[in-house]
């Protein structure tokens, strides 16, 4: 089965039962493991890094259930695949099935990136990489300061790695049902709910929207309600979200006077280092860059 095209030259995404039994499964590729996969920008940059560097091979947006695991690693064994990325909902997934974990990625407990080296599939995390990158700027500011996440996948596992790196005294986890999880000895770490986070803003100095809220198609959503967004003044407001490049959440930070940080200068440094793993060669970033402005438009 054939890959076709849309006019707007994404991809339209095969199932992974579909993709293995395609022509493109036999011909060298890199591929973007998740679901849903369709709004994925990554395979427009990797394919153009790819381009820029005279590599052969193509990265390819494959939709993968949980009970296609077991054939997704097998099929990592074949000399045509080159190389993963792991997105939602299986970044947790993916850790006890690997050969190897990178310690960054057992510390985090999550992946997103598989790499294949001497003959073993090895897990890295590059999440932590590209969340850093964008807010290098404010990492003065964030030192022994509050940070409140909304979110509880495996981004933020990244994200509070990230953030520890760069001492944050204290973070806020803020999920539907805090109940369910354990701070595991992570006396830095609380966890609360979306009735009661605002009780923790007034002194944090960063609020991260680690959630799919506000993502395409659902672009009126935010995990801050409209009355609320009055405690985002003078505040970091980092939407790790990059479709659309200015989400709802990002609307409301700039409306009350916060700092807008959007996802995909995220998206696009935790790709660099994801094809320097693979390939040993750079990202062409600022290529990539003017490639997503005609691809998404602010």
């Amino acid at each position: 089965m054939r890959i076709f095209f849309v006019h707007n030259s994404s991809p339209i995404i095969l199932k992974f039962s579909e993709f293995i039994e395609s022509e493109k499964s036999q011909l060298s590729h890199y591929l973007l493991i998740g679901n849903p996969v369709t709004h994925s920008l990554s395979p427009t940059m990797h394919n153009l890094a790819l381009k820029h560097n005279k590599i052969g091979g193509e990265y390819i947006s494959v939709s993968v259930s949980t009970r296609d695991v077991n054939m997704v690693l097998a099929h990592c064994t074949n000399d045509s695949f080159l190389g993963a990325n792991i997105t939602i909902p299986h970044k947790e997934l993916f850790l006890d099935v690997v050969d190897e974990l990178t310690e960054e990625a057992k510390e985090i407990g999550a992946i997103n990136t598989l790499v294949k080296q001497d003959g073993k599939l090895i897990g890295h995390n590059t999440d932590a990489y590209g969340f850093i990158k964008p807010i290098e700027n404010y990492i003065d500011d964030l030192h022994g300061e509050r940070v409140i996440i909304f979110g509880s996948g495996g981004a933020t596992k990244a994200i509070v790695y990230a953030l520890r790196s760069l001492g944050v005294e204290q973070i806020v986890l803020v999920s539907r049902r805090p109940e369910m999880y354990e701070n595991n000895g992570s006396e830095n770490i609380i966890r609360c709910s979306y009735h009661n986070w605002m009780a923790y803003a007034d002194d944090a100095v960063m609020i991260v929207n680690a959630t799919p809220l506000g993502m395409t198609p659902n672009t009126e959503s935010s995990p801050v309600p409209d009355q609320d967004i009055e405690i985002l003044n003078e505040k970091i407001c980092y939407d790790i979200v990059y479709n659309p490049r200015q989400t709802k959440f990002l609307k409301q930070a700039i409306q009350a006077g916060g700092t807008p940080i959007g996802g995909l200068d995220m998206l696009i440094y935790q790709g660099a280092k994801s094809f320097n793993l693979w390939t040993g060669f750079e990202f062409p970033i600022e290529k990539i860059k003017s490639k997503l402005d005609e691809v998404l438009p602010t």
